[in-house]
């Protein structure tokens, strides 16, 4: 059996500019309020590798270029498209007015566990489906309560030991994993 790591050029990667040209994936990411700018670079990085359509900083989050963000995206800032704006309720009613399935990621009464949501799919062929904007909250806090009265609905990573969460870059792979995974069971 070979297991010989795979060598860059072998990965079949495409470059910033192609990225950019790649097929909507129907969904968008949005930061509200991260201070780290290693979580911003971590999330940066993780819209690339699931080809988020945007990535939304909002608040008090780092933007490019930054020394911080460019170690931990490893120059993802480059091909993820971003915008930044100052309020993330801003960012939630525009997103709600281009059709977007407003989603926060938080521990709240009535919350559903991720293994419960189903996305309904958009096809961006026949313009049917939904898309989705995955809101993240803080370190400390989490996605503020007006955000969360303002979602369509609230997901929630089931967690089984002692902490009450995860670190916010982590539970954006957890969540846009979800959504690749239940994708591509549907292609």
């Amino acid at each position: 059996m070979d297991h010989r790591k795979l060598l860059n050029i072998e990965l079949g990667r495409v470059d910033a500019s192609a990225y950019r040209n790649l097929p909507d994936s129907g969904f968008v990411v949005v930061l509200d309020n991260i201070r780290s700018a290693h979580n911003v670079g971590s999330a940066f990085r993780t819209c690339d590798s699931f080809k988020a359509d945007c990535l939304w900083l909002c608040g008090i989050c780092a933007v490019p270029p930054s020394a911080e963000i460019r170690k931990s995206a490893l120059g993802a800032e480059e091909s993820v498209p971003w915008r930044y704006s100052s309020r993330t309720l801003d960012v939630v009613e525009g997103l709600r007015k281009e059709g977007y399935s407003i989603v926060s990621v938080e521990q709240t009464v009535g919350s559903v566990s991720l293994e419960d949501f189903v996305p309904d799919f958009w096809n961006p062929g026949t313009g049917s489906g939904r898309r989705y904007a995955f809101i993240f909250g803080n370190e400390v806090d989490g996605v503020s309560q007006e955000v969360i009265d303002a979602s369509d609905m609230v997901v929630e990573i089931p967690q089984f030991g002692t902490k009450h969460s995860l670190n916010v870059s982590v539970s954006i792979g957890v969540i846009l994993w979800h959504f690749v995974e239940l994708k591509l069971k549907k292609l």
